[in-house]
């Protein structure tokens, strides 16, 4: 391939990519499906029940085991890894990505637990396409364009949505791209769909019957924006601080019995929150009913046509239960699925409750499933393009876009105005290490402290005399003198400038010592501290250097703002993507 150009190079690349995604997308759904018919087929009746609060924690069991002594990484939450791999590992993502994060979910899903496999799959596309660069030897700037051709070819290959996928890698990966590295994006996603049709057949992922738009529906889709903005509030936080309360049990195996046994529970009385849930959608996306007879305790509640909509309330609350407790419990899976579950659970509530105290009003409800989709979507994840148009292509639901516009924009406005952050990137935000489509905060955050320090300045004792002092400048090529003591703990610095009068009296040199000299710096910098907060310390103090230390003040050199400009400049290139 050395004979090709660097633009045929990545349109090669990226169609491998692409291809790659679409087959481990396939592979990822066979084996889910696989597994879950493997253990369902064989019985009927009450022992359904029974044998579902078992079979999600076993699942929990083995991808916990996998990943404890197989890949001894943390492989969960994949959309965020991907984001973490671009902004704080160059774009790479280990090679055992490419197949583990696909083990372990289609485990964990396959016995029943509560999450999705589009996060999974996420991340092993985008480790493929990183991989694949990291092998060819790409730069930074390409290899993140392949990363993100993977990602984008695995929600593609997944859903059967191409336009989605590039969407998806837009609005959520990729930070900044130019439109001449649309078109690696473009042929990822329509290889990995073909791959898609050619292996699962051409149906779209969710079929359904929708009946056409009416404008008199107009207010009732704006409740259903509002209601859904609501829903991805609690969905962003009450996820959050669910991992966080139950992964604060030490001990693993503890935290999985605890986490199993709730979720087996949950299960027994709520059976739509099976697995990714998504056998009770297709009923609801073609206005029919669900059947819970002899499958739970609680079917009576849907004998009562006001009861319905309280059942499917319940499910919706307990689904972030649910899946808090199959992800913090050892299982592997994303977040992606259960927010298209509780979309069109949101969707469903609205829209039946509508109908039962309309009287002469009456509403689609398939519509509205269909639609809440797309609004959980585009609150959770903060994407509404994406939300509207994977909605959009996997349900064959094009005349329905105005409403799933009208939704998803609602439920994107007001979320954000609440929760500024999406459930991908709260945590990573708080840690100042999350890239954003504004180029210049993109930069600082790639640009790390300990790249930039300068360790070639001549350090000199506080209590040194004016002549050891002169014959330290003697041997230095810097006009900067940093000042330690004899734990080597940072005192201040003295300049060339500062002692130029004085080096040339050398009756003093025994008399005059470098405290005399030496002056306090303005601020200090510290090896792990984000390079906002470097520039930020700079221009407060107008200083041109300053000096950085560990925790205890221990000195280690001086961080440079010509230093800083000249490595802006160059990782500027890189995030441009021209």
């Amino acid at each position: 391939m050395h004979r090709l150009s660097e633009r045929d190079v990545m349109i090669v690349l990226a169609l491998f990519v692409g291809i790659s995604c679409g087959l481990a997308a396939v592979l990822l759904k066979s084996s889910i499906d696989f597994l879950h018919h493997s253990i369902t087929s064989w019985f009927s009746g009450e022992v359904y029940n029974y044998l579902y609060i078992l079979y999600p924690g076993v699942g929990m069991l083995l991808a916990m085991l996998f990943v404890k002594y197989v890949v001894k990484d943390n492989i969960g939450h994949g959309v965020t890894k991907v984001l973490l791999a671009v902004s704080k590992n160059e774009s790479k993502i280990r090679s055992h990505n490419m197949w583990t994060s696909m083990a372990a979910s289609s485990v964990t899903i396959g016995f029943g637990g509560s999450v999705g496999a589009e996060a999974p799959i996420v991340y092993t596309g985008a480790a493929i396409g990183s991989n694949v660069a990291r092998y060819m030897g790409l730069s930074y700037k390409n290899m993140t364009i392949l990363l993100g051709c993977g990602a984008a070819g695995a929600v593609a290959g997944i859903f059967k949505a191409p336009l989605a996928g590039v969407l998806f890698t837009l609005e959520i990966l990729l930070f900044n791209i130019s439109m001449t590295s649309i078109l690696p994006l473009l042929l990822a996603t329509i290889s990995a769909t073909v791959i898609s049709y050619i292996f699962l057949g051409p149906n779209p992922p969710f079929e359904c019957t929708i009946s056409p738009f009416e404008m008199n529906n107009i207010p009732f889709y704006i409740i259903l924006g509002l209601f859904c903005s609501m829903c991805s509030v609690y969905f962003t936080r009450m996820t959050l601080w669910l991992e966080d309360k139950i992964k604060s049990i030490e001990r693993p195996y503890l935290r999985w019995g605890i986490a199993a046994l709730s979720l087996g529970l949950l299960i027994f009385l709520f059976p739509p929150l099976f697995g990714e849930g998504y056998g009770c959608l297709h009923g609801l996306l073609n206005g029919g009913e669900i059947n819970m007879e002899g499958k739970t305790v609680l079917s009576f509640m849907l004998d009562n046509a006001w009861m319905v909509p309280v059942f499917f309330l319940l499910v919706l609350i307990l689904k972030v239960f649910s899946m808090s407790l199959t992800n913090a419990g050892g299982g592997v899976g994303g977040t992606f699925g259960p927010t298209l579950f509780m979309g069109a659970i949101a969707g469903f509530i609205v829209s039946r409750t509508i109908n039962l105290i309309g009287g002469d009003i009456s509403v689609p409800e398939q519509n509205f499933v269909l639609v809440g989709m797309a609004g959980l979507m585009a609150g959770v994840m903060q994407a509404p393009m994406t939300a509207i148009f994977l909605i959009a292509d996997m349900t064959g639901g094009y005349d329905l876009l105005i409403p799933l516009i009208l939704t998803a924009t609602i439920s994107y406005a007001v979320t954000r105005s609440i929760e500024p952050y999406s459930i991908y990137t709260k945590r990573i935000a708080k840690k100042g290490e999350l890239l954003t489509h504004d180029s210049d905060q993109a930069v600082l955050t790639l640009l790390k402290t300990g790249d930039l320090i300068e360790t070639d300045f001549m350090t000199v004792k506080i209590d040194a005399t004016l002549g050891e002092l002169v014959d330290v400048v003697s041997k230095s090529s810097r006009n900067i003198f940093p000042v330690i003591d004899s734990r080597k703990h940072f005192q201040g610095f003295v300049s060339l400038e500062d002692i130029r009068r004085d080096m040339f009296k050398t009756d003093q040199y025994d008399t005059l010592h470098v405290y005399n000299f030496m002056r306090s710096t303005p601020a200090y910098v510290y090896t792990d501290e984000k390079m906002d907060s470097v520039m930020n310390k700079f221009e407060k103090t107008g200083a041109w250097n300053l000096p950085v230390v560990d925790q205890d003040r221990t000195y280690i050199g001086f961080v440079s703002k010509s230093k800083i400009f000249s490595a802006y400049r160059e990782q500027l290139k890189q995030v441009s993507h021209d």
